[in-house]
C-alpha cells in the first residue's frame, strides 16, 4: 500500500496489541484477563468469549450485530466499550 495507508490486517494486528498492552497500564472494566479462562485470552466479564472474536467479525465484514447475535452472551454495552478503548489507545498513538 502506497501513501502511508495500512492494511487492515497490519491495523487489526495493532489494535490487538494496544489493546493487550492496555492491560498492563490500567484496568478494562469490561473485558478480564484470567490464564483459568482459555489460558489468559481478553475474553468480555462474565463470558468465555474472546475480544479477538469481535475483531475477526469486523475484519471480515461482518457487522456489529452478526457479532451479538452469534454472541449472545455479550452485552452490546461491553462490545462497544471494547471498540472505544481499542480506539481510544490507538488514538493516543498519533
Amino acid at each position: 500500500m502506497s501513501g502511508g495507508l495500512r492494511s487492515l490486517s497490519s491495523l487489526r494486528r495493532e489494535a490487538t496489541t494496544a489493546f493487550t498492552h492496555a492491560w498492563y497500564s490500567h484496568v478494562v472494566e469490561v473485558i478480564v484477563k484470567n490464564r483459568d479462562i482459555l489460558g489468559g485470552t481478553p475474553v468480555f466479564r462474565g463470558t468465555r468469549v474472546p475480544v479477538q472474536a469481535l475483531f475477526d467479525y469486523l475484519e471480515g465484514g461482518e457487522k456489529l450485530e452478526d457479532f451479538l447475535e452469534g454472541f449472545p452472551t455479550v452485552p452490546r454495552e461491553s462490545a462497544v466499550a471494547a471498540l472505544e478503548e481499542a480506539k481510544q489507545l490507538l488514538l493516543a498513538r498519533r
